[in-house]
This record gives C-alpha cells, sequence and structure tokens, in this order.
C-alpha cells in the first residue's frame, strides 16, 4: 500500500526534472527572510558598530518650559512621572534639567518618608500609636502634593522653585 500523499518518485534517467532544478542551492545555515520582508534600497550602507543615531534636537524656550513645568507637576502622581521627564529631556533643555531633578529628588525625599511613616506605623500598631503614624504619612502626601503644584505653577510662571527640604539624591 502505498501513500497518496507522498511525492512522486523521480527518475532523472527518464527525464524527469528533479524538484529545484536550475535554483541554486542556499549556502549552509542560510534562513529565508521573514514575509513581508523588503531589501533596504540600493545604496544603502549599515551604520558602523556603536552608532547611536543623531542626537535629539533641543527644546525651545517654550518647550523647556513646559517640560520643566510638567516635571514639576508630575509630581502630583509620584517619583516616576520627573523621574521619565528627566530622563528623556535632560539634555535637551536647562531648565527642564534643573526642575526635573529638583522634582524627582523631592519626590522621593516624599516616598521614603511616607514609607519610612508607614514601616513605623505597622511597627508601633501594637501599642496604640501607630495609627498616628499612618495619619503623618497621609499629611505628608498632602504636603507633596500641594508642593508639587506650587512648583509647577511658579516655573510656569517663568521662574524656578526650590523646595525648603530636599535630598539631593541627584546632582
Amino acid at each position: 500500500m502505498t501513500d497518496p500523499n507522498a511525492t512522486p518518485p523521480y527518475d532523472p534517467a527518464s527525464g524527469q526534472p528533479t524538484p529545484g532544478a536550475g535554483q541554486p542551492t542556499p549556502p549552509p545555515g542560510y534562513q529565508a527572510p521573514p514575509p513581508g520582508y523588503q531589501a533596504p534600497p540600493p545604496g544603502y550602507q549599515t551604520p558602523p558598530p556603536g552608532y547611536q543615531g543623531a542626537p535629539a534636537a533641543p527644546l525651545s524656550p517654550a518647550e523647556d518650559k513646559q517640560w520643566a513645568m510638567l516635571a514639576q507637576l508630575g509630581g502630583i502622581l509620584g517619583w516616576i512621572p520627573p523621574l521619565i521627564i528627566w530622563l528623556i529631556f535632560k539634555d535637551r533643555g536647562p531648565l527642564t534639567n534643573q526642575e526635573g531633578k529638583e522634582s524627582l529628588n523631592f519626590q522621593i525625599t516624599v516616598a521614603i518618608f511616607v514609607v519610612g511613616l508607614y514601616i513605623i506605623g505597622t511597627i508601633t500598631a501594637f501599642i496604640f500609636i501607630g495609627f498616628l503614624f499612618y495619619f503623618l504619612a497621609w499629611a505628608v502626601q498632602i504636603v507633596g502634593l500641594i508642593f508639587a503644584i506650587i512648583a509647577g505653577v511658579k516655573v510656569n510662571q517663568g521662574g524656578t522653585y526650590r523646595y525648603f527640604f530636599n535630598f539631593r539624591f541627584i546632582k
């Protein structure tokens, strides 16, 4: 019994062509390009190893002020928005670099105090004063929120803002 799906045997002596006859065989280890691949245009040269691309264009003064304000206002949501804005725009605008670092340092300071107060509150909850530390942590978060808004408004008016208490983690 023979398999009906099997390929028929090819006999070169009887004049039947072998499959793929006339096509060059690929070198060993060759992998076909994925579907949808388009070859680069003629004259394209691959970049040298370690090529990073062109540096980003500097921010205009209006954009610099806008991103500096957004870095300060990003502190409303915590320390991650100022970090993202500072990392992306620190080399493109001096005001954004300065205000992004200031906001990031303040929000990290607030986060450290809040986490510390929650830890102390949890430990001292057994002696019935721990709930006071939870309220204090909540108050620190509110103060951080208020000062982020004040800083954002001040920067939007064209000034700069230095927080009254700030550990300088990022110089």
